[in-house]
């Protein structure tokens, strides 16, 4: 599965989360920030940034 961070524009890397699903929280390797997945559709992982209330 492939994954786009929105927030630096890097590769996300999914392989430490084998059971990946809608509504899960990954973090992207290059600049840190959270994400979580909104949708998985045809091997293309779709996410948004975290709201940490930050």
């Amino acid at each position: 599965m492939n994954c786009v961070c929105p927030e630096c524009k890097n590769d996300v890397n999914l392989g430490r989360y084998p059971n990946l699903a809608v509504g899960n929280v990954i973090e992207c390797d290059v600049c840190g920030i959270t994400l979580v997945v909104k949708g998985i559709e045809n091997n293309e992982v779709f996410t948004e940034i975290a709201d940490e209330g930050k």
